[in-house]
């Protein structure tokens, strides 16, 4: 038999030795926990200029009619009341909806409304905002599958304009709007005059602003905050025809946060 010279020997102990203690540590040891993913942030919220204002961070926009997006639709992060409503009718009718208007990429007849000086159009992940005589731009969003409305157009071009709806009339406010081109949705935390809202939507540096209907009932919206539902005034009731609509940002899609 041949035995080991005391180099040998003095490896065999240092390396089972070393052996030994890995093996103590790994048994003993607990892995490191992964951290959690962050939620993602659906709309930013800011308040300044006793406004409340609403960034949806959105991949999609559309006009559903007839029957308000359920909050259990994850895809859906920003809700709120747009076009006008002519009748308190039980069943739904798009000729109930002041305006023409587009949803879900189709053209729908609206009772006529002088009221509406302007428009929201969606499509093809562009938007815009256009005053009266928007007939054109109707048709084109219907075309290319998109989303559009009427509305009372508040501010245009940064500047302010007339409406058939009184500056001295006092009430809270809401409209969509383009900030620096990025699409908001702005409201006042409080009652206050038109006037006195278009001049602080101009204060924000909003260039254009639509109006977005208001009132008891119609004022109900609700928005994602990492994913808890936030509500803006309570549901008072069924009367309401249709809303804008903005959809999350899709895994491989890209945030509309600016216009294009």
């Amino acid at each position: 038999m041949k035995f080991p010279n005391k180099f040998q020997t003095f490896l065999f102990i240092l390396l089972t030795g070393t052996l030994i203690s890995c093996t103590a540590k790994n048994e003993h040891s607990t892995p490191p926990s992964e951290p959690q993913e962050e939620m993602k942030q659906e709309v930013i919220r800011k308040d300044t200029l006793g406004l409340t204002v609403l960034y949806p961070l959105f991949d999609s926009i559309d006009l559903v009619c007839g029957e308000m997006p359920g909050k259990e639709d994850k895809r859906v992060i920003l809700v709120a009341e747009a076009a006008y409503t002519g009748e308190l009718l039980k069943e739904f009718q798009h000729k109930n909806i002041a305006g023409d208007h587009v949803s879900g990429g189709k053209l729908y007849k609206g009772y006529p409304c002088d009221w509406n000086t302007g428009a929201f159009i969606y499509y093809g992940k562009k938007w815009e905002f256009c005053p009266r005589d928007y007939a054109k731009k109707l048709n084109e969003a219907a075309q290319n599958g998109g989303a559009a409305f009427g509305q009372e157009l508040l501010i245009y071009k940064g500047k302010r304009l007339e409406t058939m709806r009184k500056d001295s009339g006092e009430n809270q406010y809401r409209a969509l709007c383009n900030e620096d081109g990025k699409l908001c949705v702005v409201e006042s935390e409080g009652v206050l005059s038109l006037g006195d809202f278009k001049e602080a939507l101009l204060e924000l540096g909003v260039s254009e602003a639509l109006y977005l209907d208001m009132g008891r009932g119609w004022n109900h919206a609700w928005y994602r905050d990492r994913g808890k539902v936030v509500e803006l005034h309570p549901h008072a009731h069924d009367y309401c025809t249709n809303w804008i609509t903005f959809y999350t940002i899709s895994p491989t899609g890209k945030s509309q946060w600016e216009k294009p």
